[in-house]
């Protein structure tokens, strides 16, 4: 029998969940313990008895720490999870989150950039578990108005026309991903309904807000 490792999930919105990934972990002998930013005590997670550590999405701005305290216990707990070289996965606003750790800048963009569209992977992201998603017919979900700069020492994977840094790997096990690969069509439709404030959104029945 494989045995069991452990992933801890922090979770800004309870509607932006694991999604598709939670499948490939339960693949790969994974136990998901969901935290709620803003709720649960973030100082008790253990690096060391954490095998991953994934950091969801989120409609907040790095930059916004006065306003959401939350924010600094992120942070503080990825720079020591970084330091210490250990799995972890930043997902939108965890990719933000993962860039501020590693001392860059994060900071409103000049347009949202929300809907569909391809990723344009450098040689580096072809190199990487992203080239399955380099093909004509697959488009990744973007939702977000933040960007980043390149943190110092990362490897920019993927790109696109809107935001250069879309995917950055640093050292061997810390990947970030401004866009989302893990929406289902199922949980989309709670993405229409929790983000209808963003406008000019429109939800798989073609009604737009």
């Amino acid at each position: 029998m494989k045995e069991k490792k452990n992933a801890v999930v922090i979770r800004h919105l309870a509607f932006e969940d694991l999604g598709t990934i939670a499948d490939a972990l339960a693949q790969k002998n994974y136990t998901v313990n969901y935290l709620e930013a803003g709720v649960d005590n973030l100082d008790e997670i253990d690096s060391e008895q954490t095998d991953l550590l994934i950091i969801l999405g989120g409609p907040i701005g790095v930059y916004e720490e006065p306003d959401y305290p939350c924010l600094t216990d992120e942070l503080r707990l990825l720079k020591n999870r970084l330091s210490a070289d250990l799995p972890t996965l930043g997902i939108c606003l965890g990719s933000q989150l993962i860039a501020r750790a590693l001392e860059a800048s994060v900071y409103a963009g000049s347009t949202k950039e929300i809907g569909w569209s391809k990723l344009e992977l450098t040689e580096a992201g072809m190199n990487s578990p992203l080239r399955h998603l380099s093909t004509e017919d697959i488009s990744v979900l973007h939702w977000h108005g933040d960007t980043f700069d390149l943190p110092t020492g990362a490897t920019l994977l993927a790109s696109t026309s809107k935001y250069q840094n879309q995917a950055f790997r640093w050292g061997p096990n810390c990947l970030a991903l401004q866009f989302h690969p893990e929406v289902t069509t199922h949980g989309l439709e709670r993405w229409f309904i929790g983000h209808a404030c963003w406008g000019n959104i429109c939800n798989s029945r073609g009604n737009c807000y």
